[in-house]
């Protein structure tokens, strides 16, 4: 499983990825997670907002924290 977490290292986009990593502890799940900084690279999957998820390419939250629930319905 790959999961970005898309962002240009704002305290939101650091909670996020911190409660993405969280869940994927939880979930006992494998998962490679990467965090995307370049404007370029995020514009690239068509998001305008950040933080954003993407968890194997799908687009999942935009602009938001996401929940640590939502993110493990995401991953199993």
């Amino acid at each position: 499983m790959d999961i970005k977490v898309l962002g240009p290292g704002c305290p939101k986009c650091a909670q996020t990825e911190e409660t993405v990593k969280q869940a994927i502890a939880e979930a006992g799940t494998e998962a490679n997670v990467e965090k995307v900084t370049d404007t370029m690279e995020i514009a690239k999957y068509g998001v305008f907002g950040t933080p954003a998820v993407v968890v194997d390419g799908e687009v999942k939250s935009v602009g938001k924290i996401p929940k640590k629930e939502d993110i493990l319905k995401w991953i199993k």
